[in-house]
């Protein structure tokens, strides 16, 4: 955890918006095309169980370009879907909502983050204004659209995470707060302090 990033905790959450390549499962930069390639990032299953058992909400919101470029289809996102959400319950988890941008970064969708159209679906499906609640990305996409949409962007070293934190400062984000990965902003997130 880098300390220099930690600020006061704010009350528990309702709920904890997570990206998902980087976050919640290794990331690949030839995208994760196949139910086989989604391997889950050691301790992130478990931490989303212990999010689940306190009560805390799972909303995913992920950009997945891959579905244009033509390297998947949206019946093969939906088995790599399918078997986050069969891992995360076997560990006593739930994910509550998916969201997912299949636009290229070209379209100038509303969706893709940094545009916080994934995060306004979100709330809408889940009734929940997410203003102030975590979100937590390894990109720069996801702290930006975290900002963006006032909530509080949360940033871990796994996936494109390491290469992000040299990058906080100059966008306006060095309050931005860091963790080694998921397992540790949990640990922090779930601990009285």
């Amino acid at each position: 955890m880098t300390d220099q990033y930690l600020h006061k905790k704010t009350p528990i959450t309702p709920l904890v918006i997570l990206d998902r390549d980087g976050v919640i499962n290794f990331d690949s930069d030839q995208y994760i095309k196949s139910p086989e390639e989604w391997i889950p990032i050691p301790g992130s299953l478990e931490a989303i169980a212990r999010l689940t058992q306190a009560n805390i909400k799972i909303a995913i919101a992920t950009n997945q370009s891959g579905l244009s470029r033509g390297l998947f289809s949206e019946k093969i996102l939906e088995n790599i879907h399918h078997k986050m959400c069969s891992y995360v319950s076997k560990a006593g988890g739930k994910i509550d909502v998916i969201k997912y941008c299949p636009h290229h970064p070209d379209t100038n969708c509303f969706c893709r983050k940094p545009k916080t159209g994934l995060l306004d679906e979100i709330e809408r499906d889940l009734n929940q204004p997410i203003t102030n609640l975590y979100f937590v990305g390894d990109s720069l996409k996801d702290l930006q659209a975290a900002k963006i949409k006032q909530c509080i962007p949360v940033l871990v070293e796994t996936g494109k995470g390491l290469t992000t934190i040299n990058k906080l400062q100059e966008h306006g984000l060095e309050k931005t707060i860091c963790f080694d990965n998921l397992e540790r902003f949990v640990d922090w997130l779930l601990t009285d302090n």
